[in-house]
C-alpha cells in the first residue's frame, strides 16, 4: 500500500526543486543573452560566441526538460487525487514503490517506461 502522505511530500519536494532549477536556468539564459546583447560578432566564427551559443542551447534544453517534469509532477498530483497514483498508465499494473520513491511522478512501470 502506497503511503499517500509520503508521496505528496516527495512530489512537493520534486516540484520545489524543479521550480528552483527553472529559475536558475532562466536566469542563466538571460545572463548569456545579455552578454551577447549589442555584440554583432559571428557566433560561427567567434570561439567565444560559439561557446555562448552552445551554453544557451544547452540551458534551453534543460529548461524545456524541467518544464516537462513540472507538468509530470502536476499530473501525478491529479492521479493522487483521482486514486490512480501508483498504477501504470499503460498496462494498469502497480508501479514499484521503490520506483515511486526515486521518481514520484513516474506514470509508468519500469517495463512500460523501457518500451517508450
Amino acid at each position: 500500500m502506497i503511503d499517500e502522505a509520503k508521496m505528496r511530500d516527495l512530489l512537493e519536494a520534486e516540484r520545489a526543486e524543479t521550480q528552483a532549477l527553472i529559475s536558475r536556468l532562466t536566469q542563466g539564459i538571460d545572463e548569456v543573452s545579455e552578454a551577447r546583447e549589442g555584440d554583432n560578432s559571428d557566433d560561427e566564427h567567434d570561439p567565444e560566441g560559439a561557446t555562448l551559443a552552445f551554453e544557451r542551447s544547452q540551458a534551453a534544453t534543460l529548461l524545456e526538460q524541467s518544464e516537462n517534469r513540472l507538468e509530470e509532477i502536476a499530473e501525478a498530483h491529479h492521479r493522487l487525487a483521482a486514486g490512480t497514483f501508483g498504477t501504470c498508465i499503460d498496462c494498469g499494473r502497480p508501479i514499484a514503490e521503490t520506483r515511486l520513491e526515486a521518481r514520484p511522478y513516474a506514470a509508468k512501470c519500469v517495463d512500460c517506461a523501457a518500451r517508450g
